[in-house]
Parts: structure tokens; C-alpha cells; sequence
């Protein structure tokens, strides 16, 4: 119960401050939040402890949206990082520590540190309804499809089809759902079945 006001005290303090802030939703105790105001938290939404939501634009020109849609469980410390949109469909659920942008550090100039080089933008990050993302998973510029699994320290820069379960560095696809016999197969790592 006492939980349950503590939200709501929370919600009541903070649901101004963000682009949209949906009703039951919280950040338990964020470890930074940068761009709230391009920040869209639907319903029910829960941030689990100490994650770090950034939604700043490279420039002001080009605006950013971070946006988590309706029953979104996020794990504990993820870093969602989004420079020009990153976008989580219904009732995506994320494990701890995962790394998810739409953006990368430039590392093209040798004579300066990577840390003195401008951020580039990539492409925008689009993650399907009911995708589970396992634990240290980084997400880059990519679209995931719809009831994806993403296995546990999978690295994805390629874009993933609904239906499929993915793992490995790089990211590969290793089975799909095939409608046609109602059953998940596996596929070779581009996602054709495999008979």
C-alpha cells in the first residue's frame, strides 16, 4: 500500500514535466534523465531502477522522441539513448543492463579522442509489440519486429522480422514462427527456414 501511494505521489509530481506521461506509470529512481520534455511514457509503464533515458537532439532543427508505448517493463540500469527517435511499441519487456540508440560516438578523425568527436546520427530504433529484449543487449539503429526474443549479449545493427529469435555478435537470426505449421523452426541467419 505504501508503494502504491508512493507512485502515485510520484505520477502527481512528475506527469507535467514529460512530452506524455500515461497514467500508472513510473521511473523508479532514474540514474538520469536528459530531454524529458521529448520523452512519451504511456499507460502502465514501468522503468525499473537506475537507468539512464536521454531524448536530445543532435540539433534543434531536427527535434528527438524517445516513446515507450502502453505496459512497457523496462529492466534495471538500461541506457535508451535517442538523438532522433527511438520508439517501443505495447508491452515491450527489457532485462537489465541494456544499451539501446539511434546514434554511435564518430571515431573518424585519428588525431582526436573518440570522446572530443561529435555523436552520428544512425537510423531510427523501432522495437515491435510484445518484443522481449535479454540481459546486456545492445540495440543500434535498427528495427525489431513485433514478439521478437533477443537472446542475452546479442549486439543488433540489422533489422529483425517479426516472429524471430535472434542471439550472437554479431546478431543473428536462429528461428522464426512459421504460420503455415504453427510452430516456431529454425532458420539459417538471414531467417529462411531451414527443412
Amino acid at each position: 500500500m505504501i508503494e502504491s501511494i508512493r507512485n502515485k505521489i510520484w505520477y502527481f509530481l512528475n506527469r507535467g514535466k514529460y512530452l506524455n506521461l500515461g497514467k500508472g506509470s513510473i521511473i523508479v529512481s532514474p540514474l538520469k534523465l536528459d530531454g524529458k520534455k521529448n520523452i512519451s511514457i504511456g499507460n502502465c509503464v514501468i522503468i525499473k531502477y537506475k537507468s539512464w533515458l536521454a531524448s536530445v537532439p543532435l540539433d534543434a532543427a531536427t527535434g528527438s522522441l524517445l516513446e515507450f508505448g502502453d505496459g512497457c517493463c523496462i529492466g534495471n540500469f538500461n541506457h535508451i539513448y535517442a538523438t532522433k527517435k527511438v520508439i517501443f511499441g505495447r508491452k515491450v519487456l527489457t532485462a537489465d543492463k541494456v544499451y539501446i540508440s539511434d546514434n554511435l560516438h564518430g571515431f573518424e578523425d585519428i588525431t582526436k579522442a573518440i570522446l572530443d568527436q561529435p555523436l552520428k546520427q544512425t537510423n531510427e530504433v523501432h522495437i515491435g509489440d510484445g518484443t522481449w529484449i535479454g540481459e546486456n543487449v545492445c540495440i543500434m539503429g535498427c528495427t525489431i519486429g513485433k514478439h521478437c526474443v533477443i537472446g542475452a549479449n546479442a549486439v543488433v545493427t540489422k533489422n529483425i522480422p517479426d516472429h524471430s529469435v535472434v542471439v550472437g555478435i554479431p546478431a543473428k537470426i536462429i528461428k522464426r514462427y512459421c504460420f503455415k505449421t504453427n510452430s516456431w523452426k529454425k532458420t539459417d541467419p538471414s531467417g529462411n527456414f531451414i527443412d
